[in-house]
């Protein structure tokens, strides 16, 4: 490859997604169209958000924040992978590696984190609605995001700069189409057993806890919902927890398969094959989800075509 002559003794080299599968240029072609759809869905959210001043309540800030890391978590991902592609340049440096894994655990661990917020937004807006503005005041939603934000690179900056002091003795091909801790503690040729007990403990806290704290947020909501004597109110609080739920679902099942079970059980397609549904496909699916049950954002979309096409017929 042209790649691989021009590379130095530290940079790693990325086999890419799915490497020995026949019809790769179609492959990476689709995630590349995936990516792009993900990439306007989750641009024209934030901009239907911030456009629109009755989408300005902390759930859809919680939103727009989620969009915001969907947009550069893939954004993070596949430009390199196609770069790689269709250049037959598969190295990548130790600074980048580190870069993209730093990037790639912080919004990871910061959408976990907004996740379990925006399931507390919804507890208190149906099980607390009176003490609602109150509660998710402006300043209240803005701290927990920017502390979001902070923990996420706090933790990010651990697990990204330890590993990567790991001494690598063999081949430094990664089997995967980005860097990834769980991918780079294969290479070591040291004993990482303690290290990958420690990654065990921190997705416990930071996978196991929220995703517990969001159940009990929802069996609540249930609860406070089966005792609502309106069926429009019934039905309107289950459309926007549902739409919640199935973005929980999609992000946290296959994290905790990669992240709480030790890294030697899992094979190179099985990383892989996760990795594109949790940080490619579903960062695709996000808008759509939230969206086409939204009356706001289905509202929002359609003042903006309409803004749009005044604008065109002037």
């Amino acid at each position: 490859m042209v790649g691989d002559n021009k590379s130095s003794i530290t940079d790693f080299i990325l086999m890419g997604l799915f490497p020995e599968f026949q019809h790769a240029i179609i492959l990476n072609s689709i995630i590349i169209f995936i990516y792009i759809l993900a990439f306007l869905g989750n641009t024209l959210l934030i901009v239907l958000i911030s456009g629109d001043s009755r989408l300005h309540t902390p759930m859809y800030i919680l939103l727009s924040q989620l969009s915001l890391i969907d947009l550069t978590l893939t954004s993070t991902i596949v430009p390199k992978m196609a770069y790689n592609f269709f250049m037959e340049e598969r190295t990548i440096s130790w600074i980048g590696c580190g870069t993209q894994s730093f990037f790639f655990l912080m919004l990871g661990m910061s959408e976990c984190l907004i996740l379990t917020l925006m399931a507390y937004d919804r507890y208190v807006a149906v099980c607390y609605p009176l003490r609602y503005p109150t509660i998710m005041s402006p300043r209240f939603c803005l701290h927990m995001v920017a502390a979001c934000w902070i923990g996420g690179s706090i933790s990010s900056f651990i697990h990204t700069v330890y590993p990567m002091h790991f001494p690598i003795c063999g081949s430094r091909e990664i089997h995967h189409f980005f860097c990834e801790v769980p991918v780079l503690i294969k290479l070591s040729c040291e004993d990482t057993s303690v290290y990958q007990l420690v990654v065990v403990v921190t997705s416990i806290v930071l996978l196991v806890v929220p995703f517990s704290l969001i159940t009990a947020s929802y069996t609540l909501i249930f609860l406070t919902v089966l005792r609502m004597n309106s069926v429009k109110g019934r039905k309107k609080v289950l459309a926007t927890c549902s739409s919640h739920l199935t973005v929980v679902s999609l992000f946290f099942g296959p994290n905790i398969f990669i992240y709480m079970s030790f890294t030697s059980t899992h094979s190179a397609e099985q990383d892989q094959a996760l990795s594109v549904f949790s940080n490619i496909l579903t960062p695709m699916l996000n808008p759509l989800i939230y969206s086409l049950r939204n009356k706001e954002v289905v509202a929002a979309l359609k003042k903006l075509l309409w803004r749009c096409m005044v604008l065109v017929s002037d």
